[in-house]
This record gives C-alpha cells, structure tokens and sequence, in this order.
C-alpha cells in the first residue's frame, strides 16, 4: 500500500526490494485511502504526515517502473502478474474482469457476499449486508438474508458497466464492440464524454481513433480519471464527493 504517513520514494523504493527479492505471483499495489470522516482509526493520522497527490503519483510510477524491469506484467489499475499467471493470460485474451477485490479471470459468474458489509452481485443487482456482527446474527438465525440495500441495474448501468470495464481491464476501447452489444451509436449516445476524451487526448493520456481508443503508459497511471468520464453518476453528483482521493 502506497500514500501511508511518511512514505516517500525513497523508502517505498526498499519496500519494492524486498517484494521483487520474495518474487510473489501476484502483486496488489492498493492506493491508502484516507477517509477519517467514515473510519474513526483513521482520524488519528495527522493528514500533513500523509504524502502529497505528486508524490504518491511518483511511487506509483517507480513501482512500475521497478515491477516491469522484474518481468511482471502491469495488469491494471493496482495489479501485477507474472507473464505465465492466469490474469496475464485473461488480459491478453480479453477475457480479463474486475470486481470489488480487484482483478479476475471469472468474468460471467455471479458474485456471492457473506459476511458484515460483503458486497454481492446476482442476476444483474449489487446488494450489500448489513454493518454489525450482533444485526448480522440476529437476521441469519430468522432464516432471512442478511441484506440491508440493493441496487438493480438499468440498460443504462449495463452499458457503462461495460465500457468502463474494458477500459480498466483492457486498457482500450473498441467502439464497434459496444454499438454492436448495446444497439447505439457510440459517438452520439456518448457526445458529452466523447469531448472529455478528446481533451484527454490532448494531454497525451490517450490516443482516440475513429473506431476506439488506446490509453496511454501515461494515461494507465491514471486510469481512473479516463473510466470516471463514462460514470453518469458522478458526472451528476452536485453535492461534495465523499470518495478517497484517486491520487
């Protein structure tokens, strides 16, 4: 985990040491979220001790830097892989998918949350259970589940869902894909987006073609920001953003 009290490249550049010379399989490099608002913990920390957005941004790139000269393979956002595991495999084949605790090769199966605050994904709906071991308890010995909200998707959220999924696992986009699975025109449903893209592209995070698009090895670092231009409820968020910082 990067963007701890104190860290700096410096010293994350011997924690990457120590990793390389363990040579795991797999690698999550995770972003520290720092959300005192929501976990008490965490009100603790004394933010001017947390590192800035610039330096956070340059462990990240370092990391990459020192995982990839190792021979592992960047996979996405936050995970690393060797070149003959399975997830490498999957991104190569398009095959590749993403869920609340990071990549997969399991892309059609349904997702199951058991425990306090678990979060599922069944028949097109995402559920949530319940925050509280005693509440939790107390609904399962009723015989019922142990859910206390839910979310069924739209066509909508089905679309977007898709796009933003390719974008983070593939790191590309074929628009002719999307027309094809959804029944639109990607340039006109998305118009709005589409110039955010393009201003994106100026930057050089991104490459826009007539049929797709390709992110760019800047653009991966912040991959992130390229997928939130496809989120609908973001985009329409008035109020304050209660999310860690994406950076």
């Amino acid at each position: 985990m990067y963007g701890l009290p104190h860290q700096s490249v410096e010293t994350f550049d011997q924690t990457l040491s120590t990793i390389i010379d363990f040579s795991p399989d797999r690698i999550a490099l995770f972003n520290y979220a720092h959300l005192p608002r929501m976990f008490m913990p965490q009100r603790r920390i004394n933010e001017s001790d947390l590192p800035t957005a610039d330096e956070k941004l340059n462990i990240l790139k370092l990391s990459i830097e020192r995982l990839l000269a190792a021979g592992y393979v960047f996979i996405g956002m936050d995970h690393f892989a060797k070149p003959d595991d399975e997830l490498t495999i999957a991104q190569r084949q398009g095959k590749l998918y993403r869920n609340f605790q990071g990549y997969s090769t399991h892309a059609d199966a349904e997702l199951l949350g058991l425990g306090i605050t678990s979060i599922g994904y069944v028949d097109g709906a995402f559920y949530q259970n319940v925050k509280t071991l005693d509440e939790y308890y107390e609904t399962v010995d009723k015989g019922e589940f142990p859910v206390f909200r839910g979310y069924q998707l739209s066509d909508e959220d089905h679309l977007r869902r898709h796009v933003i999924m390719r974008l983070m696992c593939d790191f590309s986009l074929d628009f002719g894909t999307v027309e094809k699975v959804f029944k639109l025109n990607f340039a006109d449903h998305f118009a709005v987006e589409m110039q955010d893209l393009a201003d994106m592209a100026d930057d050089g995070l991104l490459e826009l073609h007539a049929d797709g698009l390709t992110v760019l090895p800047g653009g991966r670092l912040l991959i992130r920001n390229i997928a939130m231009v496809f989120d609908e409820y973001l985009r329409n968020r008035e109020q304050e953003v209660k999310f860690s910082k994406v950076i």
